[in-house]
């Protein structure tokens, strides 16, 4: 079992993205999870995107690769079984949760209502990575040009965060997806998130997670992009830490290589704030 210097177990709320079944992605999933096992975590959420119900909304790679809205729901349907089937098989070894992560753009809680009843996943990781329906964490271009078009990176926030607490009323998900994701391409995010307009709905946020007892996803994937520090950022993890909201490591991988990656900077993180590394699990549906 892999621990830390002070006995922290690994585990990852938000994980596993495999080539098998997320175009942006590589390897296999079993490939993954063995991944996984090698590193000795106790547990992990492998939390695929769901499928884009409609065109607008696919990734620019699954234009790119004429991904139809049908073949990505049969792909998510594949997933879904093969996870149980892994689930299963690495049980002795592994414990793993099968879950899906959403999206927050146009019809999302009729979509999400329908694929819960569809697939019943254990638990839902709730992300927003479009904002108006635009999409802004591909590309530095399209992160920009969605905050041309909504009027500016203050706009944006506000709009993200907006959505994001709409989001986390509606479908209440166990785990709330990279808090922050929004501050990506932003270099004086440090400063904006303190701007008043902005600070506040982080706050009214963060008063929502506590209030729903969920788990916010303390994302590592921020490293392997190249930030200083994960998601969420230190002022707000200080906030988190002090309204007593579980915070959880995400890994967020995307390949074998990416198993793992910066967990023990990010629980060195967490020590440091004062969150316990007695890691809350994700509350499963319960069909």
């Amino acid at each position: 079992m892999h621990a830390d210097s002070l006995g922290t177990k690994w585990v990852s709320v938000h994980g596993g993205h495999s080539g098998e079944f997320c175009h942006h992605a590589t390897d296999s999933l079993e490939e993954i999870l063995e991944k996984y096992v090698a590193l000795g975590f106790l547990w992990v959420g492998i939390s695929e995107h769901v499928p884009a119900p409609t065109p607008e909304f696919r990734y620019p790679d699954q234009v790119r690769a004429g991904l139809t809205p049908e073949f990505l729901y049969e792909r998510f349907g594949r997933y879904m079984t093969r996870c149980r089937e892994l689930q299963r098989i690495f049980a002795p070894r592994l414990q793993i949760f099968v879950a899906m992560e959403s999206e927050s753009y146009s019809g999302y809680e009729s979509l999400m209502k329908n694929l819960i009843t569809d697939f019943r996943p254990d638990y839902v990781v709730g992300s927003v990575h479009h904002v108006a329906d635009l999409g802004f964490d591909y590309s530095e271009d399209q992160y920009m040009s969605t905050a041309k078009a909504l009027g500016g990176l203050d706009s944006m926030y506000c709009r993200y965060f907006d959505l994001q607490f709409e989001m986390i009323e509606t479908l209440k998900p166990s785990v709330v997806g990279h808090f922050d994701l929004i501050r990506l391409f932003d270099p004086d995010y440090g400063s904006r998130i303190q701007k008043p307009d902005i600070a506040w709905r982080i706050t009214r946020n963060l008063e929502a997670v506590a209030n729903h007892n969920l788990i916010l996803d303390f994302n590592l994937r921020a490293f392997y992009k190249g930030a200083n520090e994960p998601y969420v950022a230190a002022p707000i993890l200080q906030q988190a830490a002090a309204m007593g909201i579980s915070l959880v490591p995400g890994d967020d991988s995307h390949g074998v290589s990416q198993v793992g990656n910066f967990m023990k900077e990010g629980i060195s993180i967490l020590e440091n704030a004062g969150v316990s590394t007695n890691w809350k699990m994700p509350k499963c549906f319960d069909f």
